[in-house]
């Protein structure tokens, strides 16, 4: 137990975090994805709400501010421009918190599970919602002196 850090951030879950470089990337999965295939460290989170998972990890994680897209997500039924409410739930958060302009990357369902072979970990929450997923690029914290 820690103050003034949110209870889904456990130990291995910021261990990780903390290892992670800039521009290393993070997945962060529904119940139905298949975690433990792309090979890469898994962190459990007993959540159901990935938009409970996501905003704790965002209030300890810098999203990366030398790329287009520091967060991405999975194609919903081969449309990029469709969304699901989760999608959409999380894009504001993201808006309404940090980073006002951001919009997603958008990656096609076999080509996001191509790219979780890259990904530095993948957080495994309880969230039923379907295309659920996303991968975060961390960035950097500049010195404030």
């Amino acid at each position: 137990m820690l103050k003034g850090i949110d209870p889904l951030l456990r130990g291995d879950l910021l261990k990780v975090l903390d290892q992670m470089g800039h521009g290393d990337q993070l997945l962060i999965a529904d119940r139905n994805y298949p975690s433990y295939a792309s090979g890469k460290p898994v962190i459990e989170v007993p959540s159901t709400s990935i938009l409970e998972v996501t905003s704790a990890i965002l209030s300890v994680f810098p999203l990366d501010a030398f790329v287009e897209h520091p967060l991405e997500r999975m194609e919903v039924d081969q449309d990029p421009q469709k969304t699901t409410s989760v999608q959409d739930g999380l894009l504001q958060h993201v808006r309404d918190n940090e980073h006002p302009e951001i919009t997603f990357g958008v990656i096609p369902r076999l080509e996001f599970y191509d790219r979780a072979k890259s990904v530095f970990a993948v957080v495994h929450t309880l969230e039923a919602a379907p295309y659920s997923v996303f991968i975060l690029r961390k960035g950097v914290i500049f010195s404030s002196n």
